[in-house]
Formats: structure tokens, C-alpha cells, sequence
């Protein structure tokens, strides 16, 4: 008998110990969040990871990153990346169900067939989540924590500020990382600057922007860059988001 009231005091000591390190790690990242609210965001862990890789294989560390504030990015790329990325992203809140259960779907025949091609179906406020705090990869440890981080970010921020954070993080070349950066080194000129068709190049490299070039586009990067020129123009909606705020 003493033996089970041991057991049973040692696990609420575990639990309680568990549970006190889960809600200080909890309010740190709320704090964190609401912090990058208003804050820039100075350096991401892929940028770390990135200048590791480099390190490792004997490459000159180095990156183009600028920020820029929701008014001096021009509308095309707002709009473009929504296109390209997440045409629901403003509809949601912070996860496209229709999208998962067609990446699924197709995931599934995909299997079947012994077919290695997948489909994500990762909004904008996902990639964000996953960008601003966590590392590639597709552990469920790494999805759990995309999933917290997405559903405070949708909580805690605006959606301008999201798109906001997203154009100002996302790699958009080798070292190339947000959209002012893209900007000035394949175009030379701000990203206030943009034009539909060059917001259009930018977000067609998405999501592999080592494997695609902005600078050098292939026939299947200016295919869909056409493409996302289409879906911009056939949601007039979008420019009178980028216009907000």
C-alpha cells in the first residue's frame, strides 16, 4: 500500500513539474510573440542553419536580409505570394482544412501508385510559424510546435502583420532572405518598388528557392509566374488588403 502512494506522489510530483516547465515555456513564447508584434525580426533559426551548412562545407558565411515596414513593401508582392501561397489566407485562421484534406487525398493516391511526389498544404500563417521559431523537417515534434506557434501568431496578430513578417523572412535565394533583399539584388530597386511582374517572379521561386532561380527563371518558372499574374489580377480583393493598415 505504501509502495502505490509513493508511486502515486512521485508521478504528481513528475506531473506538476511537467506542467510548471510546459506553462513557463508557454508564456515565454507569448511574450515572444507579442514582442514580434511590433518588433523586427532581427535573425531566424533557418538563417543559423543555412550559415551552418555553409560553415560545414567550407563556404564563406553570408546573407542579404532587410527589413522593410508593411508601407514600403509595394501591393504586388502582398498580393503575389497570397496568389501563389495561400489564396484563403484571408479567410482562415491559420489553417486551410480544404487544402489539407486535398494534400491528403492526393498524398494518398500518390502512395498508392509508389509515387515519392507529396503535397503540403502549409498556409502563409504556417510557414511564418515555422520560419520565425523552428527548423525544416517534418517530425511531428517540429509539426506539434508549428501548429502551437501558428494557432498564437493568428491569435496575438493582425493578418497585415503576418504577410508582413512572412515577406520580410522568407528565403528567396542562397542567402537571399525577404522581399526587400530579393528585391535590390535581382532587380535593383526597392521592394516599394516591385512591379506585378517582378512580384510575380519573386513568388514563383516559392516554396524552393534554392532550386529556383529568381534571376536566371526557367520555362517552369515563368509558366508560373504567368500563372500567379492571372490569379492576381482575378482577385481584386487582395489590393484592397495590401492597402490596409
Amino acid at each position: 500500500m505504501r509502495r502505490k502512494t509513493k508511486t502515486r506522489s512521485g508521478f504528481r510530483r513528475f506531473f506538476n513539474w511537467a506542467l510548471k516547465i510546459f506553462l513557463a515555456f508557454l508564456i515565454i513564447q507569448i511574450l515572444t510573440i507579442l514582442i514580434f508584434r511590433w518588433v523586427p525580426v532581427p535573425i531566424t533559426p533557418l538563417i543559423v542553419i543555412r550559415g551552418y551548412e555553409k560553415l560545414n562545407a567550407g563556404k564563406m558565411i553570408g546573407y542579404h536580409k532587410d527589413w522593410v515596414s508593411w508601407s514600403q513593401i509595394s501591393d504586388h508582392p502582398k498580393a503575389a505570394v497570397i496568389s501563389s501561397e495561400d489564396q484563403r489566407f484571408l479567410d482562415h485562421h491559420g489553417f486551410d482544412l480544404k487544402a489539407i484534406e486535398k494534400a491528403m487525398k492526393y498524398n494518398e493516391k500518390q502512395e498508392k501508385r509508389g509515387s515519392t511526389k507529396r503535397r503540403g498544404a502549409s498556409t502563409i500563417s504556417q510557414q511564418t510559424a515555422k520560419n520565425l521559431f523552428l527548423w525544416p523537417g517534418r517530425s511531428w515534434l517540429r509539426k506539434g510546435l508549428e501548429v502551437m506557434y501558428t494557432f498564437l501568431i493568428e491569435l496575438l496578430w493582425p493578418k497585415e502583420r503576418i504577410l508582413e513578417v512572412y515577406l520580410n523572412i522568407i528565403e528567396l535565394g542562397d542567402g537571399v532572405y525577404g522581399v526587400e533583399a530579393a528585391s535590390q539584388l535581382y532587380f535593383n530597386k526597392p521592394a516599394s518598388k516591385l512591379n506585378r511582374d517582378e512580384a510575380a517572379l519573386l513568388a514563383a521561386v516559392l516554396p524552393s528557392p534554392r532550386k529556383y532561380s529568381a534571376s536566371k527563371p526557367g520555362p517552369y518558372i515563368r509558366r508560373r509566374k504567368e500563372w500567379i499574374k492571372r490569379q492576381m489580377r482575378n482577385q481584386p480583393e487582395l489590393y484592397v488588403f495590401a492597402k490596409g493598415r
